[in-house]
Parts: C-alpha cells; structure tokens; sequence
C-alpha cells in the first residue's frame, strides 16, 4: 500500500534571541533549543549550511537534540547559487555534499536552493546544475568523494543506508516563471514563497512534494499571520495533500519572533504538531 502524505511544519532556523524567553521558556539553555523545538515540531530549516560549509560534528549534534522521526530541510550553499550563480558547481557541490550533510542520516530531508533576485532564468545553466543534483544519498556520496582540497581530513564520506534525496528550487526573479517545465522533468519542487509581494509567488507545483516558505504577507520577515491568512494556506496545504503529495513548509517572518507561534497556529490547523 502506498504510504499516506506528510506534512511537516516547521521554522527557518532556531538560533534567535527574541525567541528565549517567549517561544522559548525562560532559562532555558541555549543548547538546549533545538531540542525544545523538536519538542514542539517534527521539522525545521537548517540555514547554517547557506552562509559556510559546516562540520560534520556540528549535524551530528544537531541530529542527536532532536527525535526519531525529525527532518532537517538543509538550505544549499550561498557559494554555490550567489557567488557562482550554479555555473561551474561540480566541486562547490562535492564540498558541499563532503561536509557533513550525509551525517544527519534518516534526518536529512529536502536541500533548497535559494538563488538571488539579480539571477535571471537561463534554461541551459539550470539544465545543467538540476543534472548534477544527486537524487540518492548515494549519490551524494559519490559526488562527494570529487570534494578537493579544502576538505581533507574533515570530510564526511559515510551513508548509513541508500535513501532517495529530494530539492526545491527559490528563484526569486520574475524570469523564472518558464522554468516549470524543466523543474517537471528533473523533479525538483517550485518553492511557493510569501514574500509580501517583494518577489513572485511560484505556485505551480512541479515535483512529487511541495516545499513552502512563508516570509510574511504583509511585511516581509517581520509580519505575522492573521488567522484569516494561515486558513488559506491550510486549505492550500489541504489541498496538495489530498493530490497525494508530501509537504515542508516553514515560516522565516522572524524579525519580530512570529515564526515559531505561526507555525504552531498553522500545525494546529491541519493536524501537523510534534512529529506528525
């Protein structure tokens, strides 16, 4: 029997200060908060993993806080889709995959690939970088074997079992809307993100998941949701489901702290709270 879909619902990272104290409890040990946010979710988005490569001890801790059955969605390398803008990538990519990503195990869910406004659709470099992607952690593996010198001797290089691996894909220029039908063919999900109308909201889905990230409807990482708003987007959620489809959604409004009670409210919404 196939499996019924999962949603999970979670935040755009956990490290933030206006969080102690409010989401969360007072005292609490700063090593301590992920493990209260896999109390509370079965999901978040590990965004460490954009700004710098990091080690392997570090996604074995992270891996360690939180319970079976916890994803990390891993946000893709800056270097990688701001710096090379996906050109010439094979190497940044095995790095990347060498650094420490394959540690997480049954935790490693999807990888996002984020790409700046300025980056304009070009079907043959996207052709190209979706064709690198591995799709398997063993593939992952592989490539990351190709990593060079600047990871020798802290490279991860292990799998614990041959898994499929997933990606989705937020550009953020208007341009990309006729990219949906390469995304179909290399099965990487459109990234449907609520930036406050800053960038284009990319709705059609493209793979066998949706992947959503919600930035704030009204102002962007610093709004909350009104109830009205986190209706819509369970019905939306609702709606992916009932075409049989996974879902990761995770809210980045949090300037002002809103992220981790929005995505508590919306979790509630659709049945979606600690681990479901």
């Amino acid at each position: 029997m196939p499996r019924a879909p999962v949603v999970r619902i979670g935040t755009s990272g956990w490290r933030y200060p206006r969080w102690r104290g409010d989401f969360y409890p007072k005292g609490l040990a700063q090593r301590r908060e992920l493990e209260h946010v896999g109390s509370r979710f079965s999901t978040v988005e590990l965004n460490g993993s954009f700004y710098s490569l990091q080690r392997p001890e570090s996604y074995r801790r992270w891996r360690a806080a939180v319970p079976d059955g916890f994803v990390f969605a891993v946000k893709g390398s800056r270097y990688v889709t701001h710096m090379l803008r996906l050109r010439g990538v094979e190497t940044a990519l095995a790095n990347f995959f060498a650094s420490g990503v394959l540690a997480l195990g049954p935790a490693l869910g999807p990888f996002l690939w984020q790409l700046p406004e300025r980056a304009q659709f070009d079907p043959a470099v996207l052709s190209e970088f979706f064709s690198l992607l591995p799709r398997s952690t063993t593939e992952a593996l592989k490539l990351a074997r190709r990593h060079d010198d600047r990871m020798s001797g802290r490279a991860w290089l292990e799998v614990e079992e041959d898994r499929p691996l997933r990606h989705a894909f937020e550009p953020r220029s208007p341009s990309f809307g006729e990219a949906e039908d390469l995304l179909r063919r290399y099965g990487v999900a459109m990234t449907v993100a609520d930036t406050a109308g800053r960038f284009p909201l990319f709705d059609s889905v493209t793979a066998d998941f949706v992947y959503v990230r919600l930035h704030g409807a009204q102002e962007l990482y610093t709004s909350g949701y009104t109830d009205a708003e986190l209706d819509a987007w369970a019905s939306r959620i609702r709606g992916w489901v009932a075409d049989g489809r996974d879902v990761y959604a995770y809210f980045d409004n949090d300037a002002l702290g809103h992220a981790p009670h929005d995505a508590v409210r919306l979790a509630q919404r659709i049945g979606a709270v600690g681990g479901s």
